[in-house]
């Protein structure tokens, strides 16, 4: 299990520094142009702290994958990540509507691979907890 946590660890680490490219690729200037400053200045703000967040999550597991799978500290932690995982996997299919990525090829594989990454997130954190 240690193996595949350090793994998700360098995936997530990966994925925090994507993030840095999501206003440029997403064309965030032009778009979030009609927004009001509050909510604007939120989108990026939230964003930062999600890249952050996902960061520290690759860097625990990177750094810390024995005492998860060892600790019951650790343990508790892979259930929060599960919970928090398998949360983003359900909301893959159901918050983002299909028009975003159905009929397009380069979308639709990211909606493959993000639902594939989350499911795999999601089962090794509950096979963390649950041992």
């Amino acid at each position: 299990m240690q193996l595949h946590l350090k793994f998700i660890g360098w995936l997530l680490v990966v994925l925090s520094v994507i993030h840095a490219g999501f206003p440029r690729y997403f064309k965030w200037k032009e778009e979030l142009q009609h927004l009001s400053l509050i909510n604007r200045q939120m989108k990026q703000v939230h964003t930062f702290f999600i890249a952050l967040t996902v960061l520290l999550i690759g860097l625990l597991c990177v750094t810390s994958a024995d005492d998860l799978v060892t600790t019951a500290l650790g343990r508790r932690i892979a259930f929060g990540m599960f919970i928090f995982w398998g949360i983003r996997l359900v909301t893959q299919f159901t918050w983002y509507s299909p028009m975003l990525w159905r009929g397009k090829r380069f979308e639709t594989l990211m909606h493959i691979i993000f639902s594939g990454l989350w499911a795999y997130l999601t089962a090794v954190f509950y096979l963390t907890w649950h041992g």
